[in-house]
């Protein structure tokens, strides 16, 4: 019996490429999540023949994505070689435009870090060209680290506070900047020389969370990111997947009106939760208008020493102003974990930079506000990766693009591999 025509068309090639980008992807990440591999035991793991294993190994060595690695541990007889993850050849590169800074930072498949620049500005103070403009140079410079190690960029997400439309690469809304309808990507495109590698756009706190989620947390799939800077953001893990809403706009949660007499907001209404717990707020709390501690050269982090060094030594007023924020997070979270019930919060931002101070009266708060007992199983933690947490998480987004579709990244020339044609 003949084969049908319409199996040897276009569509049955599609479909076989398809195939094979899906299958190097499953070799790609099955490597990175339980480790090197002789190919037969690799095989057996994912279900596919010996053959069709040795083939996805010589074309994922063949992108420097994989190597032979050392002989297997613990194997009877004459030990196979492993196959192991090659991290060095590519990365995946994050930024933020934060109020007070940009920043980069560059991962490698093995989620080591390749780069990490940071330049302190005024970014709300400062047309978005200008800021964008910087953000371009430290980028350029990121680039510049990653080509003295022989790696190529395969992608770069950017990270900032407010409302993304991710699919035109525009920062809708972000009240903190003074921004609206700003062409992000199209204005880094431009300004990098329009790179080969893709650009997106994501808010800063969605990053965040994709961060905390690969950071080895207890429940690692149910997670609530709390990000605070002068503005307030969340990121929502649900079952190992991100809930980004209708429109990516989850996660506002600094908009949250939690005062409605209160403080006017930078979004223009009054008693968000960010002017509640926002660093804005705890500087008005803990200091006057002219202590050096608000300084405008002051950076962030010099900024939350200081407050950190007061409140270790006792001073009455900056433990006043962390206990009333810590209360007003605390309710905060009550109202979210009543409606999510995640297994962690993790404060983010500088909330994790002050956080000994502020989590026991988040935890007595949760614990007062949530119906269920026991706050619903939900626990707090402090982020551990400081400010570096959004542009962490844009690089893993970027990263993460080699690992669902290996074929982004170019063959080798026989120069590149040793061969000699």
């Amino acid at each position: 019996m003949s084969t049908p025509s319409w199996q040897h068309g276009p569509s049955a090639a599609a479909d076989q490429t398809s195939l094979r980008r899906a299958n190097l992807g499953l070799v790609l990440r099955n490597l990175r999540d339980r480790g090197p591999r002789p190919r037969a035991r690799l095989a057996a793991d994912l279900g596919l023949n010996k053959a069709t294993v040795s083939s996805l190994v010589a074309e994922l060595t063949a992108r420097g994505l994989v190597q032979d690695g050392g002989a297997e541990r613990g194997a009877v007889g004459r030990p196979a070689t492993t196959v192991e993850i090659d991290g060095r050849r590519v990365c995946g590169v994050g930024a933020e435009i934060n109020v007070h800074h940009v920043a980069t930072l560059a991962l490698d498949l093995h989620g080591d870090v390749a780069s990490q620049r940071r330049l302190s500005l005024d970014a709300a103070g400062q047309p978005p060209e200008v800021v964008i403009g910087r953000l371009a140079t430290l980028l350029a410079a990121t680039m510049n680290d990653l080509a003295e190690r022989d790696a190529l960029p395969v992608g770069l997400v950017v990270g900032s506070a407010g409302l993304i439309d991710s699919a035109t690469g525009t920062l809708a809304l972000a009240p903190n900047l003074g921004w609206r309808g700003v062409p992000v990507a199209a204005l880094l495109r431009e300004q990098l020389g329009e790179p080969a590698y893709p650009i997106e756009i994501d808010n800063e706190a969605n990053l965040a969370a994709v961060a905390e989620a690969t950071h080895g947390h207890p429940h690692q799939g149910d997670i609530l990111v709390i990000h605070g800077e002068v503005g307030v953001g969340g990121g929502i893990i649900a079952d190992g997947r991100q809930i980004r809403g209708h429109r990516g706009y989850a996660g506002e949660f600094g908009h949250m009106t939690v005062d409605a007499q209160g403080r006017r907001c930078g979004c223009g209404r009054r008693g968000c939760w960010e002017t509640v717990v926002g660093l804005s707020r705890l500087l008005d709390l803990a200091a006057d208008p002219d202590d050096p501690v608000r300084a405008p050269n002051l950076g962030l982090e010099a900024r939350l020493d200081e407050i950190n060094r007061r409140a270790a030594l006792g001073d009455d007023r900056t433990l006043v102003a962390l206990r009333e924020v810590g209360h007003g997070l605390g309710i905060g979270a009550a109202m979210l974990a009543n409606a999510l019930n995640p297994g962690v919060i993790v404060l983010s931002g500088y909330f994790a930079e002050v956080g000994p101070w502020l989590r026991d009266v988040v935890e007595a708060e949760l614990a007062a506000g949530v119906l269920a007992a026991d706050a619903g199983g939900t626990t707090v933690a402090l982020s551990t990766l400081g400010f570096t947490a959004a542009v962490r998480g844009g690089a893993a987004v970027a990263v993460e693009h080699v690992f669902d579709d290996p074929t982004v990244v170019d063959r080798r020339v026989p120069e590149e591999l040793g061969v000699i044609s």
